[in-house]
């Protein structure tokens, strides 16, 4: 959107056109796409904001929608470009259909922003007849009889008919000499209400069908002296503004019947009914928005059956991709912080590990319990497994269900402006989400235990995570640590190569411990040593020396060795009671090093290494 909102000149209105019927045809002739469907613009405005990633994103979405690619795939993909191109999808209404707080409106909020810059562009410049309340396609101004001939020429699509009021302007201002109608730029503007609709439900007493498909003027009755005469009538319902762009209906399926009858024909005819005139012709892209239980309650009414085969329906559950959801708080945070706080690493991580656990649907497939499905999300460790169950949890629903980034935000805001704060960390906010759950006299007794449940796992998640970064940082050389570990499992390996004859002479324990934790059984093990025994004889041969980081898995199992060998050093240096200096010089040199990292700051690391002590302790 980024490179949109760059080519629409920080959105300063572009220069004025005015000209005849004809000299917009020549326009035409030299760009067909200033006459596209309003499919297919808002199509052509996405792909202009940059090409699909190789991870599948859409770079006119980034920076703004985080977590739901899928859901945009399947909008720009299944829904706008065949659209776009012509197919029977332009005839539905897209709906949003998701949970709260999961995106909806800020989807639409995106599109509408970006075909307002996109119409200030060359690329993506409209025109409509001059004066024309609902900004009409100068093309419609082309007799039936003529539209093949004219239609092969330009190599566009004409589809639809003069409004009443370009009707009674050719007619009568013009005398029926189209070519010589006025035609002018339009420039999409929700404020100015030119392209863009929105239309909110109210109490349904109240509702009113003139606020989409306009009303009389009484006062211009009795100057034009019949109801039927356009020009007594304000073409300035919803769905009229909204012709060439896009029509938002919120909360759409609260609508009364008679105003999604409207959308009947809409829809699939393109046109509607208002007043004593024609069927009025309309070019919009009809979105629509709702949750998940008004949704299944419409579906269920087969009074609607018309209207819901009518429907494309997108899901736009939460995301379930931990770093999406820290991208979601920073966003929403970043204008807010105040100068001086920090917030410790594992703080936002762990805001979202609670939030994501809170939307997974477990099954009862091995690793489908919900701690084993959260790790494969967080670390996709599995890239198969993990897109076979992010396809399953797409069809069973996964995210349409659980606690909401606005929840969230309430906690970790009533934490944030605390004075006395100047560093937050994951503990503060577990602690801070318990309390909101369990202050709350609305939260039920089972939702709440739920909910605790789910802090526990995330505070599990969490004692693992800054565990790894204390042991780390007392690792303070930690090469040349994890180089003499290496070395040493080479020499044993060596020696057992030479000696298992014998079945002496090396420390089978310290082979073990290395290779346990790479999930080699014992009966695994020999062909592993004489594997990288074997590399290690290459390597000397051509007089090179082997690293240990050109086997992950070997890496991997020394770290974690490494740090489970340190771990009662740790644990005694933090626990002593009267430590002395040299003690103390550890732990000085431990908070300095994760400081040094650039994410802790010397409040959450002195924090996380008093934590870590108190976890090995117990």
């Amino acid at each position: 959107m980024a490179e949109i909102l760059a080519a629409s000149a920080s959105f300063r209105e572009p220069t004025p056109w005015r000209g005849t019927f004809q000299q917009y045809l020549d326009q035409v002739v030299a760009t067909p796409a200033i006459a596209d469907s309003a499919h297919r613009r808002l199509y052509r405005m996405i792909v202009a904001g940059g090409e699909k990633s190789p991870e599948g994103r859409y770079p006119f979405f980034e920076n703004h929608l985080f977590g739901l690619d899928e859901t945009i795939q399947r909008l720009v993909e299944e829904y706008l470009r065949p659209a776009a191109l012509g197919f029977e999808v332009k005839k539905r209404i897209l709906l949003l259909v998701g949970p709260v707080s999961g995106g909806k409106s800020t989807l639409v909020w995106l599109l509408k922003r970006g075909l307002e810059a996109f119409s200030r562009t060359d690329a993506g410049a409209l025109y409509g007849i001059q004066g024309c309340p609902m900004h009409e396609e100068p093309l419609h101004l082309i007799p039936s009889h003529l539209r093949p001939a004219v239609e092969e020429r330009l190599g566009v699509s004409i589809v639809g008919e003069l409004c009443p009021w370009c009707r009674y302007q050719l007619d009568n201002v013009y005398h029926g000499r189209f070519q010589e109608v006025m035609v002018e730029r339009v420039v999409i503007s929700e404020q100015r209400r030119v392209g863009i609709g929105t239309y909110a439900p109210s109490d349904p007493k109240s509702q009113d069908i003139s606020e989409l498909t306009g009303a009389l003027d009484f006062r211009a009755i009795s100057e034009v002296g019949s109801e039927s005469d356009p020009r007594a009538f304000r073409f300035d319902g919803e769905l009229n503004v909204a012709n060439r762009g896009i029509m938002e209906f919120q909360e759409m399926l609260k609508l009364d019947e008679k105003f999604l009858y409207h959308l009947l024909s809409l829809s699939q005819e393109g046109n509607f009914k208002t007043g004593r005139y024609e069927l009025i012709s309309a070019d919009e892209v009809v979105i629509g928005h709702t949750n998940e239980t008004e949704y299944k309650n419409f579906i269920q009414n087969a009074r609607n059956e018309a209207l819901a085969s009518r429907l494309f329906v997108l899901p736009v559950p939460y995301t379930l991709d931990p770093d999406a959801e820290v991208r979601i708080y920073q966003k929403l945070l970043e204008p807010h912080l105040r100068e001086g706080l920090h917030l410790s690493p594992w703080a936002l991580k762990t805001a979202a590990s609670v939030s994501i656990l809170s939307r997974i649907e477990e099954s009862p497939k091995p690793g489908g319990d919900r701690a084993s499905k959260f790790h494969l999300y967080a670390t996709k460790s599995d890239p198969a497994r993990y897109e076979e169950a992010r396809r399953q949890g797409w069809l069973d629903g996964e995210g349409l269900h659980g606690l909401d980034p606005r929840f969230m935000m309430n906690r970790l805001a009533a934490l944030m402006v605390r004075p006395e704060v100047d560093c937050v960390d994951a503990l503060a906010v577990l602690a801070s989400i318990q309390a909101g759950v369990e202050q709350d006299p609305f939260v039920d007794r089972s939702f709440r235990a739920r909910v605790l449940e789910w802090l526990e796992m995330a505070r599990e998640w969490y004692n693992r995570e800054v565990e790894r970064d204390v042991l780390e940082a007392f690792a303070h050389d930690w090469g040349d640590e994890l180089a003499n570990l290496y070395n040493n499992y080479l020499d044993n390996v060596v020696l057992w190569m030479r000696l298992r004859r014998t079945g002496r002479g090396w420390d089978e324990a310290l082979l073990r411990s290395v290779e346990e934790r790479m999930h080699l059984s014992e009966a695994e093990a020999p062909n592993f040593r004489e594997e990288i025994y074997s590399r290690l004889e290459i390597a000397k041969k051509q007089h090179q020396s082997m690293n240990f980081l050109e086997h992950g898995d070997l890496y991997r199992a020394l770290s974690e060795k490494l740090l489970d060998d340190m771990k009662d050093e740790v644990k005694i240096t933090t626990v002593t009671p009267t430590p002395d200096r040299r003690i103390l010089e550890k732990i000085e040199r431990a908070a300095t090093q994760l400081v040094a990292t650039g994410r802790y700051c010397p409040t959450c690391a002195t924090q996380a290494i008093r934590h870590v002590g108190g976890l090995l302790n117990r």
